[in-house]
């Protein structure tokens, strides 16, 4: 068994597996392939790697020798012409994102995107979503602090007493829960809205205020993810988060819907209904963002308030989420690799059929056809 591990794209700063998760897997017998210069984006370099038993080589060689290739961003179409039955792993967002699949088929490749895992208990510890919301979340706040002008928390000294922030977090999903307790941790005022009355009991353990909307449809079922809502649900929630945001210095949206563009949730008219120096921060943007001015990777000043939309703010914390990705990595490698180093797709395993997008010829995912 070899498995290659690529260099990511210029605008890409994680890596699938660092140094120590190689070593993890040349202690078992499996031999790992690695670009030179794959990492150093992530601070792990070439020395570090052939510490971990790794061997370093070329681009053309890792695709050529690979039976697993580890490359979290898709391959370019001339390399994906020149693979013939290799098993690829990424996070390949086929859903939203726009690729010829077909081509895929044709070459014979097997390809698993880990955004397409099923959201269920078995599979948390390879739930890269989840993993790199995490960090989204946690950055997000952090970014929204230096963008601010004024303090985050309550102060009162000898020049006078300054208010804390009033942060609105829409969306209590993983990115959103530990936004809500890191600026708790900073000393911010927290509203939330979520169409989920489930999270309320999270929402507030971690110090946030949870303003309920009533009508939300079902989402027990939706395996963690937001779903789509009545256009009476819409105007209630339109007409709570307009009177809450007016009153927002900082605003954090992450609501998505798997496979759809991401809800309108701020309207141009709440936006220009905050005051100068407010901040949002759209971490839903690379599916057309939850606010009207949202562009993704750009900011953008509207009357006085700065839209920030970024996707990816997990790559500005290389390290750590490069560290949490490749332990996830490993986590499905176990599903897919026998105790003798043998390639083994069980497709009665629900989370090795259900994260495989491409098989055998065929676009084989339901949600693909």
């Amino acid at each position: 068994m070899i498995i290659g591990l690529l260099k990511e794209p210029g605008y890409e700063t994680r890596i699938s597996l660092l140094p120590d998760a190689v070593a993890h897997l040349t202690k078992k017998g499996i031999q790992v392939l690695v670009q030179q210069d794959a990492g150093l984006l992530s601070y792990a370099t070439n020395q570090d790697y052939s510490g971990a038993g790794a061997s370093i080589t070329n681009r053309e060689e890792v695709l050529s020798s690979s039976n697993i290739i580890l490359v979290i961003n898709t391959l370019e179409i001339d390399e994906i012409r020149l693979l013939k039955s290799k098993v690829l792993i990424g996070v390949y967002q086929p859903l939203t994102e726009s690729f010829d699949l077909s081509l895929w088929a044709q070459q014979g490749i097997t390809v698993f995107s880990l955004d397409m895992l099923p959201r269920t208990t078995r599979a948390q510890s390879m739930d890269v979503l989840s993993s790199q919301a995490n960090i989204a979340g946690y950055k997000a706040v952090l970014l929204a602090a230096s963008t601010y002008s004024r303090y985050l928390p309550m102060f009162m000294t000898a020049a006078g007493s300054i208010i804390p922030a009033k942060f609105l977090i829409i969306g209590a999903g993983v990115a959103g829960l530990q936004a809500i307790a890191t600026a708790k941790r900073l000393g911010a005022v927290i509203e939330v809205f979520d169409t989920r009355p489930a999270v309320k009991e999270e929402v507030m353990s971690l110090g946030g205020k949870f303003i309920e909307v009533e009508g939300a449809a079902d989402a027990s079922k939706a395996g963690g993810y937001a779903v789509e809502q009545t256009e009476e649900f819409f105007l209630k929630q339109k007409e709570k988060i307009a009177a809450t945001i007016a009153k927002s210095d900082i605003v954090i949206t992450t609501a998505q819907i798997p496979g759809k563009k991401a809800p309108l949730l701020i309207t141009t008219e709440m936006v220009h209904s905050m005051r100068n120096g407010s901040i949002i921060i759209d971490l839903a943007a690379s599916t057309g963002g939850n606010s009207a001015f949202t562009k993704n990777n750009e900011t953008i000043v509207e009357k006085g308030v700065t839209i920030i939309g970024n996707s990816n703010l997990q790559a500005t914390m290389p390290s750590d989420a490069s560290k949490l990705y490749g332990k996830n990595i490993l986590n499905f490698l176990q599903l897919i690799i026998s105790k003798e180093n043998a390639l083994n797709l069980n497709w009665d395993d629900d989370l090795v059929k259900g994260s495989c997008i491409v098989h055998n010829g065929e676009i084989v995912h339901d949600r693909l056809k």
